[in-house]
């Protein structure tokens, strides 16, 4: 839900203000969201949430007009059980389920997410996008933890500050709607609420417009100001998006993939497992993704490997040169995709990875790793091959890649080359690697 949301619902219980959650909620009725997201964000972070049932269970809640339900109970085929408090809404969700084929998948209750009316251990999934902080996101990591199955899992998503010094300005608006924490800080709060943080999934700056700020900006457009409440409905909307226009590098959604701790036994604490964020390499990264290789190899080959494919236009793809942020915001790891083939068939070859030696072993790289192939994926790649550590690299799917015929130019073990599809519909091609200059090509 919109962050303004939270300044209208605590407002008094006044008539003036009654017209004012009104008039919000008309602002957000009938768009494709209520607030950041979309669809591949939603698949990228079942996927992370994984591994669970064939069919789960899910708990949505806080679940607006159902986007992310729809498509879990769709494609997922799970059944979801969802709860908002907004009757409009849940009729808006059930009419979008009952058109789809779906009404047996999705269920709707109108009750508080606060106090969700189940058993303990009834979900395999909760699912909470942007509507924890109506109840406090410590609250509801502490008070949903009971729903979960063994094995389950929590995802929800919350805004926290993406740098440790907001202007001014920042600052007061989210002081005012909801005070923000970092990602060390919510780790540390998942930590303390019994849950192992799995995954850190900041929310790409595209989740904001697409299917939110710019249908919500046209609903405004539109809106009548004379009708009781619009005005400071209006005025707080048109407030939000200027923010996010101005200042939006300055703070963030993002998504924490999280599973219960045991009641028993040893558990890390925050600073021993680190909150990994990781994103794109962008434009001024170039120097701090050198000086990464640079650290993490004895000599200087991986670093120079990395600056000939980023100038090689054949092998180079934007977008999949992925690094791995520290909580602090400095670069900690990277892995690089590149194009390759396989006897003419377009692949990616994983190479180098790499991670400061003062927090490997930490889980930066496996971190920068999934990002990378969860990139590639939502890039329609097909198969990802990779020359490694065969001990180290099947966590992520990999397999000998002679499985599928596919073969390296040069002699190597059986066992350390390695291929990864990423769509099982398509066949993988089989023949011999032609990798890019770079690469030995």
């Amino acid at each position: 839900m919109s962050s303004a949301f939270s300044e209208f619902s605590s407002s008094d219980e006044s008539a003036s203000s009654d017209a004012v959650t009104e008039a919000f909620f008309a602002l957000h009725h009938g768009l494709p969201r209520q607030g950041p997201g979309s669809d591949g964000t939603t698949r990228r972070l079942f996927r992370l949430a994984g591994p669970l049932p064939e069919r789960p269970r899910v708990l949505d809640l806080g679940c607006g007009t159902g986007r992310s339900a729809l498509l879990l109970a769709a494609e997922a085929g799970a059944h979801v059980t969802c709860v908002d408090l907004h009757q409009p809404f849940l009729d808006e969700l059930t009419a979008a389920a009952a058109r789809r084929g779906l009404d047996a998948r999705v269920t709707t209750v109108n009750c508080s997410m606060d106090r969700p009316p189940y058993p303990d251990h009834t979900f395999d999934l909760i699912w909470a996008e942007g509507s924890a902080y109506v109840i406090g996101f410590e609250a509801a990591l502490r008070g949903w933890r009971r729903l979960l199955a063994p094995g389950g899992a929590l995802v929800v998503t919350e805004p926290e500050w993406s740098r440790a010094d907001p202007c001014p300005a920042v600052r007061a608006f989210w002081d005012a709607a909801y005070p923000l924490r970092t990602a060390a800080e919510n780790a540390a709060l998942a930590e303390a609420a019994g849950h192992r943080v799995v995954a850190h999934l900041p929310q790409p700056d595209s989740d904001w417009w697409a299917e939110y700020y710019d249908p919500l900006a046209e609903r405004i457009a539109a809106a009548d100001p004379d009708r009781p409440g619009m005005d400071r409905a209006l005025a707080g909307a048109r407030e939000e998006i200027a923010l996010r226009r101005e200042h939006g590098h300055e703070y963030r959604y993002a998504a924490y993939v999280l599973r219960p701790r045991p009641e028993k036994g040893n558990t890390m604490t925050s600073t021993e497992t680190p909150v990994w964020s990781t994103r794109a390499e962008a434009p001024g990264d170039a120097a701090a993704v050198r000086e990464i290789n640079l650290a993490a190899f004895p000599t200087p080959e991986e670093a120079g490997i990395v600056d000939a494919l980023r100038a090689d236009p054949g092998a180079w793809l934007d977008g999949l040169s992925m690094v791995a942020q520290a909580p602090d915001g400095t670069l900690a790891g990277h892995a690089l995709l590149t194009r390759c083939h396989v006897d003419g068939h377009p692949a990616l070859a994983l190479a180098p990875v790499a991670v400061l030696p003062a927090h490997q072993r930490r889980g930066a790289g496996s971190a920068v790793i999934r990002a990378a192939l969860e990139a590639a994926r939502e890039a329609g790649e097909h198969v990802v091959l990779v020359l490694g550590h065969p001990e180290y690299y099947p966590r992520f799917g990999f397999a000998p890649a002679s499985r599928w015929g596919i073969r390296a130019p040069f002699e190597v073990p059986d066992e350390a080359m390695m291929a990864l599809p990423l769509d099982a519909a398509r066949p993988v091609p089989g023949g011999v690697i032609q990798y890019p200059a770079a690469l030995g090509g």
